[in-house]
C-alpha cells in the first residue's frame, strides 16, 4: 500500500488549525454518512461533476487537497482508471476512513497541510477540493499553493459551501442553526461539530470575493455556479501556460 507521508508543519494561525484537525477527527467515521443525510445524496454527484470540470489527462497526476476521506479523489480514479491519483488531508482519522474504503488502497495518500503544501512546482495536471477553503485561515496562501503546484494549463476545482442569498436565505439559516446541529448530534454523535460546520457557511467569503482571491493567486479564465439552493458553488480556474495569458 502506498505510505502516508508526514509533513505537519502547522500555519501561523495554529489554534483553529488544531480545532479543525481534532473536530474532523472525532466525526471522522460518521462524516461520509452525514455527508450524504445533509446533501439529500447529491454529493456522490457533485464529486464526480468536480472530477469531470479538472478534466486531467487520463494517465496524468490529480491532486485532491484537503480530501478528507477522499471522495473527490476516489471518484476521479474510478472515472480514469490510470491517474495518478493523490488524495492530501491533515487529518488522519479522515485518511484511515478513505483507504478502507473500496479502491482507497489503490491510491497515494499523504498528510499535509494544504498552506504548505509537500510536493514540488508544476507537479499535478488538476487540483481539487472539496469544502476546504472555509476550513483555513488563509485563502490567498491557499491558492498560491495550489497554483504552485499545479503545471501551466492545469484546472483547479473547488466545491464548498457559500453564504445563503435570496428569498430562501432565512430559511436556510434557520436549516444551518437549527435542524443540522440536531442531525449532528443524532446521527454524527457530535453536536459541536455540526454547530461549527453550519456557521462556517455563514460567515464564508461569498462566490465573488473567492473568485476574487483566485485571481489574486494568477489563476485565469475564474468561473463559478452556485447550487443546491444557493448554498453551494463550485469554481473553475486555469493556471496560465504563459505569463501573458488574460
Amino acid at each position: 500500500m502506498p505510505p502516508i507521508h508526514q509533513h505537519l508543519d502547522l500555519p501561523p494561525s495554529e489554534e483553529k488549525a488544531r480545532f479543525v484537525r481534532a473536530m474532523f477527527g472525532r466525526i471522522a467515521g460518521r462524516y461520509d454518512l452525514m455527508n450524504a443525510i445533509m446533501t439529500l445524496g447529491r454529493d456522490r454527484r457533485w464529486r464526480r461533476r468536480v472530477v469531470a470540470l479538472a478534466a486531467p489527462p487520463p494517465e496524468g497526476r490529480l491532486l485532491d487537497i484537503g480530501a478528507g476521506t477522499g471522495g473527490i479523489a476516489l471518484a476521479a480514479r474510478a472515472r480514469f482508471p490510470r491517474l495518478d491519483v493523490v488524495a492530501a488531508d491533515f487529518t488522519p482519522e479522515m485518511m484511515a476512513v478513505g483507504r478502507r474504503s473500496p479502491g482507497g488502497h489503490r491510491m497515494s495518500w499523504c498528510a499535509a497541510d494544504a498552506l504548505t503544501l509537500p510536493f514540488a512546482a508544476a507537479r499535478f495536471d488538476a487540483v481539487v477540493s472539496g469544502y476546504l477553503v472555509r476550513n483555513v485561515t488563509a485563502p490567498d496562501r491557499l491558492f498560491a499553493e495550489q497554483f504552485r503546484v499545479l503545471k501551466p494549463g492545469g484546472r483547479l476545482v473547488c466545491l464548498d459551501t457559500t453564504p445563503p442569498r435570496g428569498p430562501l436565505a432565512p430559511l436556510i439559516r434557520f436549516h444551518f442553526k437549527r435542524i443540522i446541529p440536531l442531525m449532528g448530534q443524532w446521527v454524527g454523535g457530535d453536536r459541536g461539530a455540526y454547530t461549527y460546520l453550519p456557521e462556517s457557511t455563514r460567515t464564508f467569503l461569498a462566490p465573488e470575493a473567492l473568485a476574487a482571491s483566485l485571481v489574486r493567486a494568477g489563476f485565469v479564465q475564474v468561473r463559478w455556479q452556485t447550487f443546491m439552493f444557493g448554498t453551494m458553488a463550485l469554481h473553475i480556474a486555469v493556471k496560465p501556460v504563459a505569463s501573458g495569458e488574460a
